[in-house]
């Protein structure tokens, strides 16, 4: 399959303390960037052949879900005219029609924009993966994370030490309605799969040769119940040479 590759990345990749977030403009919340019309068509794949890979669930997040999908697509007719938004139909820029399938708000979710989403919701002491939609994931298996607090999912990353686990926390409990914010990772990767369930480590002497990075952003989901927050995650990938 030919790589779905950025020109560069649109952000300062340059390392940053652990958790290291900033605040976000509402209206930056999602992104349609070059390669919008590829990565799309391969998501529209994923979703249609992939399904149980890249679509989980918690019993009773129903209403969540939907809530999720409302809200993106209220944020799309207010802050992206490329698309046509119908009653039962979505119109995307690159022309595919989406349908609104009330049966399957993470599913439609999913073909809609390049964005994928994690909704965490809180129970007890921390906040659990209760749903998701997540066709780029990078080395690792939704279904090995859904219901699982944070901590457990971002285990082994070695650099998620307990005190940057009670930050991001924190980060979670504090973040307020309508004041989202936002993260990046950055990592050199041998291969360009977008969908890497995986770990894919290089070999012995291998210069990588793609370099991926994850802009995250944890917004609180307006109206949502258990104190939901929605983990957003916007992938761009490209030839490690074309990295400043």
């Amino acid at each position: 399959m030919t790589a779905i590759l950025h020109s560069s990345i649109p952000h300062d990749t340059s390392p940053r303390p652990l958790p290291g977030v900033r605040g976000l403009n509402p209206q930056d919340w999602l992104h349609r960037d070059e390669v919008f019309a590829q990565q799309m068509a391969l998501r529209d794949r994923l979703v249609r052949e992939c399904y149980s890979d890249v679509v989980a669930m918690q019993p009773g997040t129903d209403t969540l879900c939907h809530q999720l999908l409302t809200h993106v697509l209220a944020w799309l007719d207010r802050h992206d005219d490329g698309y046509e938004i119908g009653a039962e139909t979505v119109r995307r820029p690159d022309g595919v029609t989406v349908p609104l399938l009330s049966s399957d708000p993470l599913g439609t979710l999913g073909r809609l924009v390049q964005e994928d989403f994690c909704l965490l919701t809180r129970q007890g002491e921390e906040h659990v993966l209760a749903a998701a939609v997540v066709c780029f994931p990078a080395g690792w298996r939704l279904s090995e994370k859904i219901g699982r607090p944070l901590v457990a999912i971002h285990d082994p990353v070695p650099a998620y030490v307990p005190v940057v686990a009670k930050r991001v926390q924190r980060l979670f409990d504090a973040v307020a309605e309508g004041q989202p914010l936002w993260r990046f990772n950055a990592l050199p990767y041998a291969g360009s799969d977008l969908f890497q369930p995986n770990k894919k480590s290089a070999r012995d002497g291998e210069v990588p040769a793609f370099f991926r990075s994850e802009r995250q952003s944890i917004l609180r989901l307006p109206g949502g119940a258990q104190d939901a927050c929605v983990f957003s995650i916007h992938t761009y990938l490209c030839r490690a040479e074309d990295v400043a």
